[in-house]
């Protein structure tokens, strides 16, 4: 898999190029990875509802055919979309989202911190009173709030047309964090969006950049 890195690029341009890759490609061209920042963005999945725009403001709304709800991008933040065959990976759709959560979690354990899965809520989360503690979280109770005690620290959100992959995943680095307040996160009210900056991580957009393409190159491999 070619890891390319595209700097700082505008949202619809980079989601009409993955449209125009895939659609060309054949069975023997590589996969490729392209690892991005967008400028502010909201960008609202198939099952999207409006309602959970709340206040968008002066931030664009991007349509797409992605899976999921409503998101943000922004500078801060490290946008990978990995462009797979899957039939050639040898993985289904299931396995292919729990391999970029693994990767996901591999780059958070990098920087000492400990992501979570929550089940039926695809991304990645973190303990907001422990994020470096390797506590693991506790089934939720009926009735409970799953999402108690956490923050996002990573989203995603995928297409795959003929066995192939595109859009991606999205990992919080140095954002303002205010355009996730006009929103229900990927659908859920009041999810509380973190990032590394946030819960003590000093780091930089490059460095996570770097150390998120190798987990992704490592765990997507077939």
């Amino acid at each position: 898999m070619d890891a390319s890195f595209l700097g700082r690029v505008d949202y619809l341009p980079t989601y009409q190029a993955m449209q125009d890759f895939t659609a060309r490609r054949t069975t023997d061209e590589r996969d490729a990875l392209w690892i991005c920042e967008h400028p502010p963005v909201f960008t609202q999945g198939l099952a999207g509802k409006d309602e959970h725009l709340l206040v968008p403001g002066d931030i664009p709304v991007v349509a797409t055919n992605r899976g999921g709800q409503v998101t943000y991008h922004g500078p801060g933040q490290v946008v990978a979309y990995p462009l797979i065959d899957l039939k050639r990976a040898g993985y289904f759709v299931k396995e292919y989202v729990f391999r970029i959560e693994e990767s996901l979690l591999r780059t958070l354990a990098h920087f000492g911190v400990t992501g979570h899965r929550v089940g039926g809520a695809p991304g990645i989360y973190v303990r907001l009173d422990d994020p470096f503690g390797h506590q693991r979280l506790a089934p939720s109770a009926p009735g409970r709030d799953p999402f108690l005690g956490l923050g996002k620290i990573a989203a995603l959100g995928i297409k795959v047309s003929r066995h192939s992959t595109y859009h991606g995943l999205a990992l919080n680095v140095a954002m303002d964090l205010e355009p996730f307040s006009r929103i229900n996160p990927c659908g859920y009210a009041g999810l509380q969006t973190v990032d590394l900056s946030t819960i003590g991580v000093q780091t930089t957009w490059d460095e996570v950049a770097e150390v998120l393409a190798r987990k992704l190159g490592t765990y997507l491999a077939p």
